[in-house]
């Protein structure tokens, strides 16, 4: 197990001494806003936005035809594959890695192959137990904006039919990534930012001869603790009006099922090589004094506390395969995956093919 730590100077140091007191302050926050994955007001990357290298991979499956955005590796492997996940505003258009971040060349720079599925806002990338209504109405409006509770009976992806997507990540498009592009089935890699980390665990976790390497930043990795199915509520509800009943009823076998907390032996057991990371919820520089700072912050405010119960219950495991990742500042926001990505990048490259 390895815990990252960068020097730090005298400013970072006063804000170190009062993290404890923030932490509090903003997992308090986190509560009453949505945990949705804002972008805090940061400038992308230059390179970011749509990327004419990728292509688009369509791929049928139980939820209909779902396009992926895939970047072949620069050196024309096939053996070094990685899934890139989304938050949980995910559009349905380009995955948000390729939107706001040059990551997704840089991967490909390392000789790994970039596998971006399009879609499944709010859906955790998980099977749901039935399609997402609300009162026994399902969604029939117009189709979801991706903002706001008023989203909550209109149409759209995981509405008007169920998401499937752990089935569709698994099976489905692992199938069709290698019967058409001879893309390896086994020791690939998973990661993503807040939803799509939670995901990247618990994918991992069910399917060991398929993912070597799983990385989950600002992730929720406590969702059984007090108050974190209602945060998860509320954030559903904002990002496209979605139901998180309809996902897995209440603390049953479906809920503690896609929680980290709860299926870490699986990790340990697996020996999964794992990056897990989460910021202090402190701006940085380039984080703009705005609503989508101070929710950035309380957002990362709270998923560190995930991040730490989390890190406290694999050492209870006696889990070696682990590598922590805690910047002094950084918030709930791009830029922040951003430079994660590229720290763990080496670590990705040594576990995978």
């Amino acid at each position: 197990m390895r815990t990252l730590r960068r020097k730090r100077g005298p400013v970072q140091t006063a804000a170190r001494r009062s993290w404890v007191r923030r932490l509090a302050a903003g997992v308090s926050m986190a509560l009453l806003v949505p945990m949705t994955a804002v972008v805090a007001g940061t400038t992308a990357p230059a390179a970011a936005g749509f990327n004419p290298a990728a292509f688009d991979f369509w791929v049928d499956s139980g939820m209909g035809p779902i396009k992926s955005r895939i970047l072949r590796a620069a050196d024309g492997n096939t053996n070094r594959v990685v899934y890139v996940l989304d938050g949980m505003r995910a559009p349905e258009h380009l995955n948000g890695w390729e939107i706001e971040t040059d990551v997704p060349n840089a991967l490909a720079r390392a000789n790994i192959n970039v596998v971006m599925p399009v879609g499944g806002m709010s859906s955790f990338y998980a099977d749901w137990n039935a399609p997402s209504e609300f009162f026994g109405i399902p969604g029939n409006g117009p189709a979801n904006s991706g903002s706001g509770a008023g989203n909550a009976l209109s149409g759209g992806p995981g509405k008007s039919y169920r998401y499937q997507w752990e089935t569709f990540l698994t099976s489905d498009l692992r199938n069709a990534l290698a019967d058409r592009l001879g893309f390896n089935r086994h020791r690939n890699g998973v990661f993503g930012l807040s939803m799509g980390g939670s995901a990247a665990l618990t994918l991992a976790a069910y399917h060991p001869d398929q993912f070597s390497f799983a990385g989950a930043y600002s992730g929720y990795l406590n969702i059984s603790a007090p108050g974190m199915r209602e945060a998860i509520r509320l954030a559903m509800l904002d990002a496209g009006g979605y139901n998180v009943d309809s996902m897995a009823p209440p603390w049953g076998p479906q809920w503690l099922r896609m929680d980290p907390f709860v299926f870490a032996p699986n990790l340990v057991a697996n020996n999964t090589r794992l990056w897990i990371a989460a910021a202090s919820g402190l701006p940085t520089g380039g984080d703009g004094p705005n609503m989508n700072t101070v929710n950035g912050m309380a957002l990362e405010a709270l998923a560190l506390a995930n991040t730490r119960s989390f890190e406290v219950r694999m050492a209870t495991l006696g889990a070696r395969n682990v590598t922590y990742s805690y910047p002094p500042f950084g918030i709930h926001a791009w830029n922040n995956w951003n430079d994660e990505a590229l720290r763990m990048i080496p670590d990705l490259s040594n576990n995978i093919g």
